[in-house]
């Protein structure tokens, strides 16, 4: 690729604005020389596809765990402004508000080891995982349409949780322009079931430990230190926000020739921001992201419910506080600056972690001398990370940074290489207890389908688009 991709710093390329006929910014991509051997050309003509968009700014952004999408390339961050710009499902992804949260507790890591088994059974029965997999809870369209406005609010007032947990979620756990009007019945009724619920693919619960702290100061603002047992909850809008996104598809592939927009690939199927179909995608999107935060904050009560049962102590006594929550898969209005004036832009982040500077009035207050924790979930087997947000992220990337690992081999290609029961021993010999609905999953959600965690945070550490602060690695996992 080297061929192709201008280098700008050793985590930084240019895929220049010429290369392809329409590009109308260039597209930075954030990488390293290693991860650029196994980049694919074809995730490379996505990131050139995004920058032929209307209305787009700056550039098409790519983060180090890329690989090819629906349209997007997952991985891809881009901003277009409100006068001339567009919003596109394809920018978002299927699983909307995909997402991580962190739990800490006051566990340390010994005590927890010798009962991993029992504990992560318990949480497989109390957080159903799996294809179609359906909770304790249902709701009806009433309460949907409230969910889809209040989030994470709704799980709160309903008895999941408590009010300090909304500070520490993105946007309060509610972005704003919910609609339910605009979710098809299908989606509906998709949805209903299925709050509380993990799903199946990439999505996880993970008991996990702090390994090693790279940033006291931020460590300690947060909460984390050395030994100390912590959860990441990893799962998004469920079977709900897959049906709006491929109910909106129809929609805006229609709106592409009601609008006469000219796009190199159809899977870029987008409306402007000002039309009705453009409105009307973003207030399902929001009602989807609304549901997937209200879906954690469930997920996060039946968690602390689990550890009270296992270790016969109240959640308050385990000190069991939700440290972030953010979301992978969304776009959102936002005020960046562009050619030294603060423009409004809707920014689409697909495989991407917003990651706010420090003093972002955005980020809760407690957090704002570090900046904005970021997430980064390894795959199964593999340590995770904790990171913050700087104020080189805001000035180049909209304040984005990777999301998680990325593949290398696909479900089918992982299935036909790998086998269930041998990675699920692989693991039981590192001390990782895994357990999970059936065994074609631990093969396609194996360590070796993915690029390793550390190669993709060592890209946004050394670029300066967010900072290390701990490394976490697993204990056990309940897998969908």
């Amino acid at each position: 690729m080297e061929n192709i991709l201008k280098k700008i710093t050793d985590y930084k390329w240019e895929l220049p604005k010429g290369y392809k006929p329409g590009m109308r910014v260039p597209a930075y991509f954030y990488i390293s020389r290693k991860l650029m051997n196994i980049l694919e050309k074809d995730a490379v003509e996505q990131a050139a596809n995004v920058a032929t968009m209307p209305g787009i700014q700056k550039a098409s952004l790519v983060m180090p765990d890329v690989h090819v999408g629906y349209g997007f390339p997952i991985g891809g961050v881009a901003a277009f402004d409100l006068d001339n710009g567009v919003v596109s499902p394809g920018g978002v992804g299927f699983d909307i508000n995909c997402g991580v949260r962190l739990l800490r507790s006051n566990l340390k890591v010994d005590e927890v080891k010798s009962r991993i088994k029992e504990l992560i059974d318990a949480l497989f029965v109390a957080v159903p995982s799996g294809v179609g997999s359906e909770g304790r809870l249902k709701v009806t369209d009433k309460e949907l349409d409230e969910i889809f406005v209040e989030g994470a609010r709704w799980a709160i007032e309903n008895g999941y949780g408590n009010e300090e947990d909304l500070k520490h979620c993105e946007e309060n756990g509610a972005l704003e322009g919910g609609r339910g009007d605009v979710v098809s019945k299908k989606a509906r009724n998709r949805g209903k079931p299925q709050l509380g619920t993990l799903g199946s693919g990439n999505h996880f619960l993970e008991v996990q430990y702090v390994d090693k702290i790279f940033d006291d100061e931020a460590a300690k603002i947060m909460g984390l230190n050395e030994g100390m047992v912590t959860v990441m909850i990893h799962c998004g809008s469920r079977g709900l926000g897959h049906q709006v996104c491929s109910d909106f598809l129809e929609v805006l592939d229609r709106a592409v020739k009601k609008y006469k927009i000219s796009l190199p690939d159809r899977q870029l199927a987008c409306a402007p921001l000002n039309s009705k179909e453009g409105r009307d995608y973003f207030a399902g999107m929001a009602a989807s992201a609304n549901y997937a935060w209200c879906n954690r904050q469930i997920i996060t009560h039946w968690v602390r419910e689990t550890f009270e049962k296992i270790f016969k102590m109240s959640s308050d006594d385990l000190d069991m506080r939700l440290i972030y929550d953010v979301a992978h898969n969304i776009a959102k209005f936002e005020e960046h600056k562009i050619d030294g004036k603060k423009i409004k832009v809707c920014v689409h982040r697909k495989g991407a972690t917003r990651a706010f500077g420090p003093n972002s009035k955005e980020i809760p207050e407690d957090y704002r001398k570090i900046g904005q924790p970021v997430l980064i979930p390894g795959s199964m087997g593999t340590p995770s990370y904790v990171l913050v947000g700087t104020q080189k992220a805001m000035e180049e990337t909209f304040g984005s940074t990777c999301h998680g690992s990325g593949r290398v081999l696909s479900r089918a290609a992982a299935k036909r290489k790998l086998r269930g029961n041998v990675v699920k021993e692989s693991l039981a010999k590192q001390g990782i207890y895994v357990k999970a609905t059936h065994g074609a999953l631990l093969a396609e959600e194996a360590p070796q389908a993915y690029k390793m965690s550390d190669d993709v945070v060592d890209v946004v550490h050394r670029a300066g688009i967010s900072k290390l602060v701990a490394r976490l690695l697993p204990l056990g996992v309940a897998k969908g």
